[in-house]
């Protein structure tokens, strides 16, 4: 007895068509796709008007455990992940402690399998500590399960530390993600700098401390042949110098955050502390230049940066409160309305960037529905509109900018592996 998923459309990133099909789960794989499937003894689940896609991924989540289970657990992270039609998701090594040896990313890998909301792929950290200056084991880490290297949080200030890690990482053929900062330059801002800093007079973080070490690792990464993947990419001149060093053959990839596409620093204003990230958000220019560079393919891929914290952190003030949204339960609804809805982007390419995209540049399997696949897929309702309510999240998490948006596109079902893991009961 199988699971028969009857009547949706059916996205397949990878054609970019869509048709009414029924899908039949067996286990946890598809076993098979067609039109009117024979129903059989299978259970039955009616999904006609919502529309399915693979099981989003998300390459750059901030799950907080170990260490930090006040802002979440990855028990509540992986709900979080469900509830926004994520599937598999990579989290990153900033916890406490830093995920820097084998048995933590063992420990992550393991307790996600137990609640089974979500495939958990840990990001170990590039030096021990995230301190920048001595490498973890990289050879151990990836036998552990990671699937990349960052000191995401923080940029990695060394640039002969830098090359260690890349020509380490290539041997291994694992990406270094990038957390692109150089303190010199960032030091003790706390929003973009620019005329809205100036106005509240708070120092602010300038764009050239990202773009600078961005052209650093390119360059690094030309040197040595190494897979270099940059972190939540925000000033159009970064965007610039991806797209120069994908003309040059450059092995490098990058992804881009929901609020960097929508947002500007002007929400700085009205917001406060609840509009603090890091990227900062920035210009209107800058988030021209993000859109552009999504729909050119300079930006491969969209990644949430979920980064939960709680109410009393954040009420600290812009200056104090520490940087970081929540996003995995509204990032496909936040796209789908601002450019499917709007006619800027299909469907099809959206979830190709939400699930595809990070499938094949991080080497996980998923990203595609197919016979023999796994059954991993979410299904959405495009067809009516919802206002984003924090009291509803799963994530311990309240910290968006975007309370109260009227969205459409939220998941409806997500199935994992071939198991119910959200279900909207509305």
């Amino acid at each position: 007895m199988g699971r028969l998923f009857q009547g949706a459309v059916v996205v397949d990133p990878m054609t970019g068509q869509s048709r009414v099909l029924d899908l039949l789960v067996e286990g946890q794989m598809i076993a098979q796709i067609g039109v009117d499937l024979e129903t059989s003894s299978h259970e039955v689940i009616d999904l006609r008007g919502l529309h399915v896609l693979p099981g989003l991924i998300d390459p750059h989540v901030h799950l907080r455990e170990p260490g930090q289970t006040h802002k979440e657990t990855i028990e509540t992270g992986t709900m979080a992940a469900a509830a926004g039609g994520f599937t598999q998701i990579c989290c990153m090594p900033n916890t406490s402690p830093i995920v820097d040896s084998s048995e933590w990313v063992t420990f992550i890998r393991t307790t996600a399998d137990r609640f089974g909301y979500a495939t958990v792929h840990p990001i170990a950290a590039i030096t021990k500590g995230s301190k920048g200056e001595e490498l973890t084991d990289f050879d151990a880490l990836k036998k552990a399960g990671a699937v990349g290297f960052s000191d995401d949080g923080r940029g990695v200030q060394s640039a002969r530390v830098m090359r260690d890690a890349l020509m380490a990482a290539k041997l291994l053929d694992l990406p270094i993600i990038v957390h692109a900062e150089d303190e010199t330059l960032s030091g003790a801002g706390c929003m973009n700098a620019g005329d809205v800093a100036q106005q509240l007079q708070v120092p602010g973080i300038l764009s050239s401390a990202e773009t600078v070490m961005i052209a650093r690792d390119v360059i690094l990464a030309q040197e040595t042949g190494a897979h270099v993947h940059m972190c939540h990419v925000s000033p159009e001149a970064a965007v610039s110098v991806i797209r120069y060093a994908k003309q040059q053959h450059v092995h490098v990839t990058a992804e881009v955050t929901p609020h960097h596409l929508l947002l500007t620093d002007e929400l700085v204003l009205t917001l406060g502390a609840q509009a603090k990230v890091n990227p900062p958000l920035r210009s209107e220019a800058d988030r021209a230049a993000c859109v552009r560079g999504l729909l050119d393919g300079t930006l491969d891929m969209v990644a949430t940066d979920h980064a939960p914290h709680t109410e009393e952190e954040k009420a600290r003030g812009l200056v104090s409160g520490p940087f970081g949204f929540v996003g995995l339960e509204v990032s496909f609804p936040l796209l789908y309305t601002a450019f499917v809805k709007s006619g800027i982007l299909s469907l099809e390419k959206l979830a190709y960037m939400m699930s595809t995209a990070p499938a094949k540049h991080f080497h996980l399997p998923g990203g595609r529905i197919e016979v023999g696949g796994l059954a991993d897929f979410v299904a959405v309702d495009i067809a009516h509109e919802r206002r984003v309510d924090v009291a509803r999240f799963r994530s311990k998490g309240r910290n968006t900018p975007f309370v109260n948006r009227m969205l459409y596109g939220f998941p409806v079902m997500t199935i994992h592996r071939g198991q119910t893991v959200f279900l909207d009961a509305q």
